[in-house]
């Protein structure tokens, strides 16, 4: 009876989803046009709104958790676990003062109404993981402009998403080279639970009703003085306290 009710409500919360990708391609286009990226970007702040939100079409709940107050006035290098396409949406929403920018597969940048349209507008490392020369190079230009801007970046230094919920080795390339031109940054990793049992498929369907997501935004690392590795190792030791409790 619970596969079918998984099945109904995944059906419901995909037609959802879809829509707002198309309508939202639009809405995104023309405030880009019209008013230039800070506007594009307030349209994708209320698109992640709705996706975010529109889980609770399928029973699944969401909490966000910021247990320290983050400045606005330097740059921010976030550090998550990775466990679903889903992971993204609700950072976006309830970080969104801090002007995130994703380091992202460059597969993503092609063919998906609003994601691919963002990817490009916002800046975003549109990496290649097949070339690590390339890689490093877009992360590098990331790192110079959000050093410029005082904006955030976000990086899945696992890579690839865990599906398991069990972590993968936090890689240290990707955040050295995001420090590298923006040595104020501040590290803050962020522990994302419950992606990976919501959405246990490579397809996103169907999707597993009445999960429990959360996001948990830890304490900040100051990395100055700290190799590459000590921060990778430190964030994934703060996410896995995160992961491990309750569980």
């Amino acid at each position: 009876m619970k596969k079918i009710i998984d099945y109904i409500l995944s059906s419901v919360y995909l037609v959802y989803f879809g829509l707002l990708l198309v309508i939202f391609h639009v809405l995104q286009v023309i405030a880009f046009t019209i008013f230039g990226r800070n506007a594009q970007q307030k349209v994708v702040y209320v698109l992640n709104f709705f996706i975010t939100y529109g889980w609770y079409l399928t029973g699944t709940t969401v909490k966000f958790t910021q247990l320290f107050q983050l400045p606005t006035d330097r740059p921010i290098v976030f550090i998550a676990n990775h466990q679903s396409t889903f992971d993204i949406p609700a950072m976006y929403w309830f970080l969104r003062k801090y002007k995130l920018i994703f380091v992202s597969k460059i597969e993503l940048a092609k063919g998906i109404p609003s994601i691919s349209y963002n990817l490009h507008k916002s800046n975003a490392a549109l990496i290649d993981r097949k070339d690590g020369k390339q890689a490093v190079s877009e992360i590098l230009r990331l790192s110079k402009y959000i050093g410029e801007n005082n904006y955030s970046a976000v990086i899945f230094p696992e890579g690839t998403r865990s599906r398991s919920g069990v972590m993968k080795p936090f890689a240290a390339g990707g955040i050295n080279a995001l420090l590298k031109k923006a040595p104020n940054a501040l590290v803050v990793p962020i522990a994302i639970k419950g992606n990976n049992k919501f959405d246990p498929n490579s397809g996103l369907f169907p999707l597993v009703s009445f999960s429990k997501l959360s996001w948990t935004v830890l304490e900040p690392i100051e990395p100055k003085g700290k190799t590459g590795e000590e921060i990778a190792n430190l964030s994934q030791e703060a996410i896995r306290v995160v992961l491990e409790a309750h569980s």
